[in-house]
């Protein structure tokens, strides 16, 4: 039997009862020649998936940050979702700010993005034309009077209050509009950050305080003073994908697969999602599995007609002068020949002896 080298050399360690074991758990493990992996692959994670509920994960402590998972997190991962519905990140900390919490919470106050609405109470007075805000934060007069312009403005020192006036009062509700939409400090993306204690294990040597974020900025925030950019990580596939490559993009996609699965008490073989992952990422760019993704563009006309959109891609393939080669298994069946798989797979001519 063949083995790759890498486990050869290892089980030349093994006495000889523990080397027949191996082998033998190496035997049940392999496929047999021509075996429809894509079938079992869909069938092995889509026959438990009609089982799972539509439920709500709540981090302990953190009653307010609802985690979707369960079918529809599947769904979003499968679906290619470039938005997921709520985006997370697990921030992780380099070993200066990892030690203590005060420290932990000074990186949370840079990530979490603040709004001038959130550092100033501003309140409107049609009647006298006016924008009164009142804040002691320095950064927040700073970008009232550069937002002022040429209005009339009156500070008072006493009560740091600032007073707008304005003729018309459609400015002046575009002007209040604006200024509460104003970003002072954080990143964007980032609404909230919550610091959890991480316990040391044998997967992950990793110890101390980190960042659990609501929303996602990746790329900025693995640039963020006290952040470790290698550890850090979103379940927002599609910034993986930008920032890192397709290849993180692909382990994304299993991991966070498996998540869904593991929390639903589903066991799954992780080649299957190995598997769709690869079929979503093979191209070089993240795929959805459906007609928008690999089902609506399989090299076959007959497959692609076959899924949804008969008429659409029939007529599209008739103007062009597509032919199909009926090298996949629905071409075939639809044709009326053998499938390419199992004995399908050699081509076998009897020849008479002469």
């Amino acid at each position: 039997m063949d083995i790759p080298e890498e486990i050869s050399n290892k089980i030349k360690k093994l006495n000889k009862k523990d080397k027949e074991k191996f082998l033998e758990n190496y035997k049940k493990a392999l496929i047999d020649p021509g075996e429809a992996i894509g079938t079992v692959a869909a069938q092995s994670i889509g026959e438990p998936g009609t089982q799972m509920t539509l439920r709500t994960f709540h981090y302990a402590g953190v009653a307010e940050l609802a985690v979707p998972l369960g079918l529809p997190r599947l769904i979003e991962i499968i679906d290619a979702k470039k938005s997921p519905k709520n985006a997370m990140m697990d921030i992780y900390l380099d070993e200066k700010h990892r030690k203590t919490k005060e420290l932990a919470k000074k990186v949370a106050e840079r990530l979490e993005e603040k709004f001038l609405c959130d550092l100033c109470n501003i309140s409107f007075d049609p009647e006298e034309k006016t924008l009164i805000m009142v804040t002691e934060n320095k950064e927040a007069r700073k970008t009232i009077k550069a937002s002022a312009k040429s209005r009339e403005l009156i500070f008072d020192k006493e009560t740091n209050t600032i007073t707008i006036k304005e003729k018309s009062l459609i400015k002046l509700k575009k002007l209040r509009d604006l200024l509460e939409k104003k970003r002072l400090i954080g990143v964007k993306g980032i609404k909230r950050c919550f610091i959890r204690k991480k316990e040391k294990t044998n997967d992950d040597d990793y110890e101390g305080f980190m960042l659990l974020a609501e929303g996602s900025n990746l790329k900025t925030v693995m640039g963020i003073k006290g952040v470790d950019p290698t550890r850090t990580t979103t379940n927002d596939i599609f910034q993986i994908y930008e920032n890192l490559g397709v290849e993180a993009a692909r382990n994304a996609i299993i991991t966070e697969s498996k998540k869904v699965l593991d929390d639903q008490k589903i066991e799954v073989d992780i080649r299957h999602n190995m598997l769709v992952a690869d079929q979503m990422t093979v191209t070089g760019a993240i795929r959805s599995v459906g007609r928008h993704g690999i089902s609506g563009k399989k090299g076959s006309v007959l497959a692609r007609a076959a899924f949804e959109e008969t008429e659409k891609h029939i007529l599209t393939a008739a103007i062009m002068s597509e032919t199909d080669p009926l090298i996949g298994v629905v071409e075939n069946i639809i044709v009326g020949l053998p499938i390419p798989m199992g004995t399908g797979t050699v081509e076998l001519r009897y020849s008479p002896k002469k």
